[in-house]
Formats: structure tokens, sequence, C-alpha cells
């Protein structure tokens, strides 16, 4: 396997090499974007890659204000309805005309079986068609921040969906593929040429795009490169021209080499642990007949067994922030005062498994990704070594996205890893999707071990629809009082953005780790 994975980046980089010109800029990412269906995985490397090719009726400015997309505007009717006047002369790549059917069509899509985006349309209650050019959204109680939920729905045309057979996204949870998985037809500044999965994906300028593009680029090439040092010298060689991320142990480096540099800047991302809460006993442990994860004091020894501080100085090279909470700054209803970690203490952390009737400890998988955050993989090896001291024995498995991303999507994880950015920019997005008990309508998609507490999902709903501002915000601060009181989940840290440039290349580094195309310009 890993004489294959070299085999195809030396092919990559070898393609890359051929490609370049002055109007094509070469990106390299430790993972892939797993399909090209939007609606299929929502996670932030697929949605910013996709999102050069699709849009949203609402967009983000270089600064992640809203900015209007394929709607011109927006406004609220009546407390529950919000009415969004669409962009005329629009066209897919394909050249059919974009129209309300597509909004209509698009919004059911999300809600389909297989799709990963349900959490930000469950809410939904009715879309209807008030002209080809103006529909109305109705949600089944007032929802403020309606258009930032909107900013990561990506549009696809009903036409070429029905006529390609892919009507549902793709299910990554099962492994089923269709069309959308491979190609592409959105109305974005740039339009898929090409698709080689893990080996190589090629975009052109849209010569037909309703908007400015402000770059210079004609043409894009994106490659996976998973090995750390490989990637470094790809961009040190001038192979590349954008990386990311960059390991934290090359950031200088590439700031000395005089043709390269390091875009270093917090990112919105909280990185966490999750435990299967619901089973009456865990999938992968040697504790049978019952669930040790059930009992808070054994969540907290987990908690409090972990040396975050340790792992910021010697795993991350200081280039993370230790967290309390699943949301750091930057979004609302973060508050500083409630940014406070519960201490390390090994013997404490003892102490509450023998009060829970574990005093040797145990043994349980936990399942982690290797190629998706900034030293995924090292951070868990690290969690387990913390947690090998009070006798806890973690059977790591340490995997690539393809096949993580599946297996704990489809909860078949007792422990996990994960990271999240509220694309709203607003703590009712986690509190949504990621702590609220899961339903059947997409709350608690990616509370993944099924944390519940009724009096947290009570405040979740009452966040939703609350327009008074401080009464909204001291709910949010109530709410994050009980996860944190019952250790919901381990917040670990917010993770630096890192991302290596040539000096022949001009970017957009936005704090949602997005990369926008049609802001890329390359020296000629």
């Amino acid at each position: 396997m890993k004489m294959k994975t070299t085999v195809l980046a030396a092919a990559a980089l070898l393609a890359l090499a051929g490609a370049a010109s002055a109007q094509t800029v070469r990106i390299a990412n430790q993972g892939d974007a797993l399909s090209m269906d939007p609606h299929s995985l929502n996670e932030s490397l697929q949605l910013s890659v996709t999102s050069n090719v699709y849009e949203p009726l609402v967009g983000r400015n270089k600064d992640l204000s809203l900015t209007p997309a394929l709607a011109t505007s927006w406004k609220q009717t009546s407390p529950t309805v919000w009415r969004f006047e669409l962009r005329k002369g629009v066209q897919f790549h394909d050249g059919t005309p974009f129209t309300a059917d597509d909004v209509l069509f698009t919004m059911a899509r999300t809600q389909v079986e297989g799709s990963d985006m349900k959490s930000y349309t469950n809410d939904v209650k009715a879309v209807r068609k008030i002209s080809d050019h103006v529909v109305e959204i109705e949600t089944n109680t007032p929802f403020p921040i309606l258009p930032d939920v909107l900013t990561n729905v990506f549009i696809m045309s009903k036409q070429w969906c029905e006529t390609n057979q892919a009507q549902r996204p793709v299910d990554r949870r099962k492994g089923i593929e269709n069309a959308a998985s491979f190609r592409a037809n959105g109305t974005g500044p740039y339009r898929l040429r090409e698709r080689q999965p893990n080996v190589r994906t090629a975009f052109v300028r849209n010569g037909n795009y309703w908007g400015k593009i402000e770059g210079n680029v004609q043409d894009v090439v994106f490659t996976p490169i998973a090995n750390d040092a490989t990637r470094v010298a790809a961009l040190l060689s001038g192979e590349i021209d954008v990386m990311e991320p960059v390991p934290v142990q090359d950031v200088e480096r590439i700031n000395t080499s005089g043709a390269t540099q390091s875009l270093v800047a917090p990112e919105l991302r909280t990185i966490f642990l999750g435990f299967d809460q619901r089973r009456d006993e865990l999938l992968y442990s040697n504790v049978k007949g019952k669930n040790p994860f059930k009992d808070k004091r054994v969540r907290q020894a987990f908690y409090q067994a972990i040396d975050i501080d340790g792992i910021k100085r010697t795993v991350m090279r200081n280039l993370s922030a230790p967290t309390a909470l699943m949301i750091g700054p930057g979004i609302n209803g973060f508050f500083p005062e409630q940014n406070k970690r519960l201490p390390y203490d090994p013997d404490g952390a003892k102490k509450l498994l023998a009060d829970a009737g574990y005093p040797n400890g145990f043994e349980v998988a936990m399942n982690c990704p290797n190629d998706r955050y900034v030293n995924d993989a090292r951070i868990c090896q690290a969690v387990a070594q913390n947690l090998a001291r009070i006798g806890v024995k973690i059977n790591l498995q340490a995997e690539t996205k393809g096949t993580y991303f599946p297996k704990v999507l489809r909860r078949d994880t007792s422990f996990y890893m994960l990271g999240w950015t509220p694309s709203t920019y607003d703590a009712h997005n986690a509190m949504n999707a990621l702590m609220a008990c899961p339903d059947d309508k997409g709350a608690g998609q990616f509370n993944l071990g099924a944390y519940c507490n009724p009096e947290y999902d009570k405040l979740t709903r009452a966040v939703q629809s609350e327009t008074d501002k401080a009464k909204r915000n001291a709910m949010i601060k109530q709410a994050f009082e009980i996860h944190t009181a019952d250790i919901g989940h381990i917040p670990l840290h917010q993770q630096s953005l890192a991302w290596g440039v040539s000096k022949k290349v001009t970017v957009v580094q936005r704090g949602d780790n997005y990369l926008d195309f049609k802001w890329i310009t390359v020296k000629k």
C-alpha cells in the first residue's frame, strides 16, 4: 500500500509539473475531497473544493460577512417566512438556466437519505416557488440566522441530477456512488474538468460566470499528497504553489526558503473527542454487559487524564489553543469566562475510574483520521499514552478519512476524534449538529456518540427561534454550562491554519479554511 501511494504521488507531481503555466495554480492537500457531490459529506475540505463549482443562495465575503450569491436579496415577510429574490441570467455549466425549481429541488435533496446536510435544513417546513426567480422558505419556528445557515447549502441543477440519476446524494456511510461523485454541474466560477479520486482533480475557469473573478487563474490542479515531507518538498521545489496544512515543524523552514511563505492564523475549528453514550454495551471494549461511558465519572477521568498543554507544546509546537468549549473565539456565543478546562490530574482520574468500578482501567478502541486535521493521528497517539497512565488501554485505529468518515458517521465507534467549524459562525450550528440528541430530521446528525440531555435540547430549540440577542446569548451560555457539567464531549483545542504558499501566488486565507480560486492571482 505504501509503495502504491508513493507511485501515485510521484505521478501526480509529474502531472503538476507538466501543467505549470502563468495562469495555472497547483494546490496540494494531505487528503482529497471524497466526492464532487456537495451534499454527500459535511466536511470543510470537500465543501471548500466544491464551493468553487457550486454556489449557495447566500455567500461569504473575504471577511466572512454575508454577501449575495444566487440570491440577490432576502428578507423576512413573517417570523417564520423568508423570501429570496433569485439572480437572473445565471446558467449552470451545461448551459441550462438557474431557476426557482433548482432551489426547491436542492432543499429537498438535502433532506433525503444519504444527505450529510440535514442539520442545515432540518427546521425547514416548506419551500415555495413564487415565480421563476422568487422563492419562499418557511421554517417550523422563527429562524433569524437562516441566511447564515444557507451559506453551505450549494444549489444543484434539477434537470442535470434527474438526467444523470443523481437525485439523491452519495451516501458516504454505505459507499454508494453516482454520477455526482465524479462529475459536477454548478453555477460557480470554475468548472470541473477532470476527476481522478485520490490522484488529481482539475478545474478550469468558467467563461460564462455571472460574477466577477478577481484573480487571473485559468486552471487549477488539486492533488492529494498524504506524506508531509513530500508535500513540503514539492512546495519548496516549485512543483506546487499552495499546500495545506503545513506540518507544524516545517513552518519556519518554509518561511526562510526565500521563495515560499507560511500563512499562519487562528482557525475557527474545534478539535474534540466523543464517546458512545447510547449503547448498553460498547462495540469495541473488553467491558461486557455495560457501557462505561454512560458514567460521567469515566468521561471526566478521560478528560482529566489528557495533558492538553503537553499536546500543545510537543505535538502542535504551540500552534493550538486549548479549549474547554465546543466552539472557539470568533463564534457568536463564545464566552471567555466559560473557557476553563478541568485540570490535568492523572491521580484524580484514577480515583474517578476506581469510584466508577474500574480500578484497573479497561480497554477500548479509538477511531481517528490520519489525513484530516493538523497532526490528527499524533494527537490521538498522545491521548492514548496519557490514558495508559490511568490504566486505560487504547486500541488506536488511525486511518485515511476515506474509510474513517464512513465508519464513524455510521456510529460504528466507541471513542472518536472529530473537528468542527460552525459554518454560520454562530453557536447554534454546533449546538444543533454536535450536541443535540439525534433525531431523524437532522438534529444531532454529527453527535456520533448520542449524548442526550432534555434540558440542553430545550435550550437549543429556544436559541434557534429567539430574536432578542441578550436572551439568546444567555440561553447559549446556559446550554454550554449543561454540556460542560455533563462532560458530554472532551474539547481539545482550536488548531491554527497553516498554509504554505509560493511568493509568486497571492491567496485569501479565510478563518473557515476555505480556499476560493476566484481570489487567487499568479504573477506572470
